[in-house]
């Protein structure tokens, strides 16, 4: 038995790993899967990558690319969830902000520089022509402090994931006022160098398990009414969100890699483009 240790966010995007731990298929090929939840997000993944806390992060495109640019010693090994991440851009309901107009110049709340939520801020920031020498950001760590963050008005906006922050939105903690949708694939499956060194045949596995997973997962009887269970969603929120979603069992098309580059560099966030080689490898 080979153990691997996985790194994710406590998202609905994840549940195919889950049920796979759950049913047993991964120990059916030899593999000893942990799963760790990463509240913190794609900047408290990358730190564990970085200090060999976990072999493999499911984690965001941007937030793993930059962090590679930047030394982690990871590789891109597979495309995880191949439709954007839909923002949600929220205040506090209290808020004075009414449009994502009014929030120009404003300090956005991230979990922590190189995530997702800082990453982003910059990227919607320069797609509509903001001045993002002029942003400020707040680092609150994860979703529970923003909320914390925003009501004191320490911070005066915060970017997650559409509908995870939907329930915080129907119960009147947070307005949402805007969406923004990342230009390319939501998440990715990423692995350190030395776990593709000591465990590449287990990894391999662990892939073809997980693939055969989410290339039928939304044909799974009643998954809608699990997700909306498990994650404390409405049904018709989740019924939404799975016919906007389509995972992956390919590995990351080069152009996103180009794509997330640019963006990258234009924001000052790499130093400079690398050969998409530097990012990724082949299982």
């Amino acid at each position: 038995m080979t153990k691997i240790t996985i790194g994710g966010v406590p998202e609905h995007f994840n549940l195919p790993i889950h049920l796979c731990i759950e049913d047993g298929l991964f120990k059916n090929v030899g593999l000893d899967i942990e799963w760790v939840e990463f509240p913190g997000g794609t900047g408290a993944m990358n730190l564990a990558l970085r200090n060999g806390e976990i072999d493999i992060a499911i984690i965001l495109t941007e937030g793993i690319v930059k962090d590679i640019a930047a030394g982690n010693e990871s590789k891109i090994i597979q495309n995880y969830v191949s439709t954007p991440l839909i923002w949600g851009v929220h205040v506090a309901a209290n808020s004075p902000f009414n449009t994502l107009d009014d929030l120009e110049d404003t300090r956005p709340a991230i979990s922590r520089f190189g995530s997702g939520s800082h990453v982003m801020a910059y990227v919607q920031a320069k797609k509509i022509n903001w001045n993002t020498q002029a942003i400020n950001c707040v680092v609150v760590n994860n979703l529970d402090n923003a909320i914390q963050s925003l009501s004191k008005g320490e911070a005066d906006y915060f970017m997650w994931e559409h509908y995870t922050t939907k329930p915080l939105v129907d119960s009147n903690i947070f307005r949402r006022v805007s969406d923004f949708p990342t230009p390319w694939s939501s998440f990715v499956v990423a692995a350190t160098s030395k776990a593709l060194a000591d465990k590449q045949d287990a990894i391999s596995s662990f892939l073809e398990v997980l693939n055969t997973k989410t290339s039928s997962f939304k044909n799974i009887n009643e998954v809608d009414v699990l997700l909306a269970k498990r994650y404390n969603q409405k049904l018709e929120d989740i019924k939404t969100w799975l016919s906007k979603t389509e995972w992956s069992q390919d590995q990351l098309p080069h152009s996103e890699i180009e794509d997330v580059q640019n963006h990258l560099l234009e924001l000052d966030m790499i130093d400079k483009k690398q050969d998409v080689s530097f990012y990724l490898t082949i299982i």
